[in-house]
């Protein structure tokens, strides 16, 4: 079994065509098939080495691997072109002499008459004496298929038997007028060639395969297994497209989303693994992975479960493997930071991390004093009472051994003693130390932030506070 993913490098990798290649990945890899890659570039003008990058690397940001270099298509124009040839020789293909001028005013009678435009064949039984005086008139020619009679049908792997009347195909064309493949001739050669066996794509292309189709039997190729993925759609149950926010795989990367967390939420855009698990691991989803289970209908792309995902794949990572990542994502961040320091904080913060940026805006206060504080904080945290309660409380932390049991032990007696909830004492120190109303464990952040720290912020704040009027 062969699949291949065959991207158009005329933009960023777009998590629809990310999801396509891991469904293709996911399929060979469990079924111990070959995935293939192509780059379909024969659109110069708009294709780029940078977007061909961009392209492979966003693959290999997600973990996705090839057997075999990858393809270029335009390197294989010259095959293309051999193959139409042999369909207009063959009786399967004919030259049209017909000019844009005269077919755009088709199309436009078309339109005025409120119809579809076909190609109405005017050039399908021009006699050989007729195109050899075009030919020497020097008219311009494109080769197009000879669409026969009948109905195209083929086996679905998503939507099963799918049936198309030829009568609604026009001639389509296969060679341009500078002689160039196009899109339809060259993709069923390519496939052909690299001997894919199974073709899994977007609905997009669903109207592309009866086209196709027929080229197969023209050619006389064995056709391959076609299956059509549903689309991704945005919240308001739409395409998704710039409209809707991010989506190219590379955006994703830069706002700090993991690699395992995108291909884990991609892979269940349009299909299950039959059961009720959401966190799954590559190696998990290869084992599950039945292409059987692709779903016919769209999904959207909620960039909430997204986000709950990564956080579910951070928590998953060991702390080595989390500093890692963050020197990364952000090394000019951490640049003067001692690993040491860091250390302590990866199983402290990455309890509360969605993305990894927010280890850096959620953690601040772990690197330096804060400078203001949060004012809806002020309100409920700092009352009356608490300058003194604060400031009764430093002679104690100053005397005590500064682990978080020790801490813990040491703030709940006290607030048992003032005859208050340990949580009066808990969120002022919090807010004193932080800047915050949320932080990690009260308890285990101040072992890590120290004694002289946690003292030194105290007295800051105690001095921000109000002293009771007397």
């Amino acid at each position: 079994m062969t699949v291949r993913f065959a991207p158009s490098p005329t933009g960023y990798l777009h998590v629809g065509g990310a999801r396509t290649a891991i469904f293709n990945w996911l399929f060979a890899r469990s079924a111990g098939g070959r995935f293939l890659l192509r780059i379909e570039d024969t659109d110069r003008q708009r294709s780029s080495d940078a977007m061909t990058r961009e392209i492979l690397g966003g693959l290999r940001w997600l973990g996705i691997d090839w057997d075999d270099e990858p393809v270029l298509q335009s390197t294989r124009a010259a095959r293309h072109g051999e193959e139409c040839l042999r369909l207009l020789d063959e009786g399967h293909a004919y030259w049209c002499y017909c000019s844009s001028e005269e077919l755009d005013a088709k199309r436009e009678a078309a339109e005025a008459a409120g119809g579809a435009f076909l190609y109405d064949g005017t050039c399908r039984h021009l006699t050989d004496a007729q195109r050899s005086e075009k030919d020497a008139a020097g008219m311009p020619r494109v080769l197009r298929f000879r669409v026969p009679d009948g109905r195209t049908v083929f086996n679905d792997i998503v939507h099963d038997e799918t049936s198309f009347s030829n009568e609604e195909i026009d001639d389509f064309v296969l060679l341009r007028s500078d002689g160039s493949p196009t899109y339809m001739v060259a993709v069923v050669v390519d496939d052909h060639d690299m001997g894919v066996t199974h073709v899994l794509r977007g609905d997009d292309h669903l109207s592309n395969t009866p086209k196709q189709v027929m080229l197969y039997h023209a050619f006389g190729y064995e056709i391959p297994q076609f299956g059509h993925l549903p689309l991704i759609l945005g919240s308001d149950k739409k395409r998704l497209s710039k409209r809707h926010g991010a989506t190219s795989v590379g955006e994703f990367q830069q706002k700090g989303f993991l690699p395992e967390a995108m291909f884990n939420f991609l892979a269940l855009l349009g299909w299950s693994p039959g059961d009720d698990r959401e966190v799954l691991t590559r190696s998990e989803l290869v084992e599950a992975f039945d292409i059987r289970r692709v779903l016919k209908k769209s999904s959207v792309f909620d960039e909430e479960k997204l986000l709950w995902m990564n956080g579910q794949h951070i928590r998953q990572l060991d702390d080595a493997d989390l500093l890692h990542r963050l020197l990364r994502h952000r090394p000019e961040a951490l640049a003067a930071i001692p690993e040491a320091k860091l250390a302590p904080l990866l199983p402290l913060m990455k309890e509360r991390m969605a993305l990894l940026p927010e280890f850096f805006s959620h953690g601040m206060y772990f690197f330096s004093d804060p400078e203001e504080y949060d004012a809806e904080g002020v309100r409920k945290r700092w009352k009356a009472g608490t300058h003194e309660m604060l400031t009764a409380l430093l002679p104690r932390l100053e005397e005590s051994d500064f682990t978080a049991g020790a801490l813990e032990s040491l703030i709940r007696a006290y607030a048992e003693e003032r005859g208050i909830g340990a949580g009066k004492v808990i969120h002022p120190i919090r807010l004193a130390l932080t800047g915050s109303t949320a932080s990690p464990s009260l308890f285990d952040m101040m072992e890590v932030l120290g004694q002289d720290s946690c003292l030194r912020r105290l007295r800051n704040a105690i001095a921000r506070i109000p002293e009771p009027a007397g």
